[in-house]
């Protein structure tokens, strides 16, 4: 066992002075003039394309080397990952809500109206959004899962779209979007179900489209909305909710215990797709920054956690992480 500053470290900690050397460098670069915020279509080696920057060359072998130290990591996704799948994402490159913020959960109990607003919009957007499928960065953590070098994946994401990858060991952190639940008796049914009521519910209803949101979300034209009929629960006539944790709700507290629990298991962190600009995940980039685990960013552009990770690349993750993946499965099988 290692000892660093006086004190015996892990050995799934070793690569604490890469991390260290990684912030003085970016401290560096942002002295110049310079960030990570830069697009970057090439990332080194794994991409096989010509690369004119040095600096990415060696984040994206910082990256391959942190995996490589390390004998799991947990990994935390967010919407990033799934716009692979034709599923919008939240935010804009600086951290920015690309779209009018989601409905917060005290609106969505407390109105009538807003209930019709949500779930005629939603009635709308799952019949595309019940039909993504997992993308080339869904697949490759799941490889990786398989070959045993991924503990857990917690994803921000309510679309199972890993589980349906093959992933095992998956922590739907803010819930299920093909499942419903009542507000008031807590009975569950799946969605699809669900949307067949809607149906029946609305058999002449139609509504314009101007735009898709993430998680199943459009844009309606404003007309319609208020005349969309929403079934009560089939047990009580209670109110019925999407099954995942909306705006302004918590996340259940043993859901968020496995995932901590996942993250210390872990010899590092590796975050893909998320900004972490909300609370819910970027708990878990600090709880694995005060406990010595180097953490790792896949993500085009500003996160919450830029000023801790030990290594960032600005690349797409759907073309990334097969191949970053097809580098350490076939490092496994030769070893």
């Amino acid at each position: 066992m290692p000892i660093v500053n006086g004190r015996r470290e892990p050995a799934g900690c070793r690569p604490r002075k890469r991390a260290q050397r990684k912030r003085r460098g970016l401290r560096k670069a942002r002295a110049c003039g310079h960030t990570d915020r830069e697009p970057t279509a090439s990332v080194g080696p794994l991409a096989g394309n010509h690369i004119d920057s040095g600096e990415v060359t060696a984040t994206t072998r910082e990256l391959d080397e942190l995996l490589a130290g390390v004998s799991t990591v947990t990994v935390l996704t967010g919407a990033g990952v799934s716009t692979g799948s034709g599923i919008p994402d939240y935010r804009d490159r600086d951290g920015e809500w690309k779209h009018a913020p989601p409905m917060q959960y005290a609106e969505f109990s407390g109105s009538d109206a807003a209930r019709r607003r949500y779930w005629a919009r939603s009635y709308v957007g799952w019949q595309r959004f019940g039909k993504a499928r997992p993308n080339a960065a869904h697949h490759a953590l799941a490889r990786l899962e398989g070959a045993g070098r991924i503990d857990t994946v917690i994803t921000q994401n309510v679309d199972r779209l890993h589980s349906l990858a093959g992933s095992r060991n998956v922590i739907d952190l803010h819930g299920d979007l093909s499942k419903v639940r009542c507000i008031d008796c807590d009975d569950m049914s799946l969605r699809h179900r669900f949307q067949r009521e809607l149906k029946d519910a609305n058999p002449d209803w139609h509504a314009h489209v101007s735009g898709y949101r993430p998680d199943g979300d459009v844009e309606l034209a404003a007309t319609g909305q208020d005349d969309f009929r929403v079934p009560g629960c089939r047990k009580c006539g209670g109110r019925i909710k999407p099954d995942v944790v909306m705006f302004g709700e918590s996340v259940p507290r043993l859901r968020v215990e496995a995932a901590m629990s996942a993250v210390d298991r872990s010899g590092a962190l590796l975050v893909v797709g998320s900004s972490l600009m909300v609370f819910s995940g970027f708990r878990f980039a600090r709880r694995a920054h005060e406990t010595g685990k180097p953490i790792a960013i896949v993500n085009q552009g500003k996160t919450r956690a830029d000023d801790i990770a030990a290594v960032k690349v600005e690349a797409d993750c759907g073309e990334l992480l097969p191949r970053l993946g097809a580098q350490h499965l076939a490092g496994a099988a030769s070893a």
